[in-house]
């Protein structure tokens, strides 16, 4: 009876220091889970703090826009220096007015929205250059439609029909130079069972 005793006593010991060891690994488990669902929650706020501080582009549009505002009160059609250029699919609407020379288009610096290329850049600056205003006068312009090309011949135009209501005398110069001229040339549509307007697909006997 004796060994029996001990026998069983050893067995109840070694279930109680089981039962203890299954217990470890679950306060242990539940420790780490709380410990993950923290680092997270404080992770987040610092990647939408870091999103929310790039705008350096906006400031300047903004400002250029209330810049215009101010010089241009009630808007474009409330002006009387303000001349229309068309151009393709381009259209320009452009106001003039006594200042140094700068050229606003779409509330974007001249030389910015026409992405420096020095020929667009001309086509804007030739009817001022050919009556000797370039540092004369400021030019805003609100264009749409078309391409870069086409709304800077459209501004140009506008600007020549401008400077008309400003004096008729300047009807000349600007008529030799052929920049009151509207240039009626388009795109000619796609004929059918060709491949663009006149391309036709390649012709085989066989």
């Amino acid at each position: 009876m004796a060994l029996s005793i001990s026998s069983l006593t050893s067995s109840f010991s070694s279930l109680s220091f089981s039962s203890q060891i299954s217990q470890k690994p679950n306060s242990l488990f539940l420790t780490r889970s709380k410990s993950l669902s923290v680092s997270h929650v404080t992770k987040t706020p610092v990647l939408v703090v870091a999103t929310t501080t790039l705008s350096p582009v906006g400031l300047e549009t903004a400002d250029l826009k209330k810049y215009v505002k101010s010089r241009l009160p009630g808007g474009f059609a409330a002006q009387s220096l303000i001349g229309t250029g068309r151009r393709k699919c381009a259209i320009a609407r452009v106001v003039i007015q006594e200042g140094t020379g700068k050229f606003i288009i779409n509330y974007r610096d001249a030389k910015e929205y026409l992405q420096g290329n020095p020929l667009w850049l001309q086509y804007i600056k030739v009817p001022l250059v050919t009556l000797g205003y370039e540092s004369n006068y400021d030019v805003f312009v609100k264009a749409h439609g078309g391409g870069l090309s086409g709304q800077a011949q459209a501004i140009s135009l506008g600007i020549a029909r401008a400077l008309l209501k400003v004096s008729e005398d300047h009807r000349t110069p600007l008529r030799k130079e052929g920049l009151l001229t509207r240039d009626a040339r388009v795109v000619e549509r796609k004929k059918v069972g060709l491949k663009k307007a006149r391309k036709a697909p390649q012709f085989s006997k066989r």
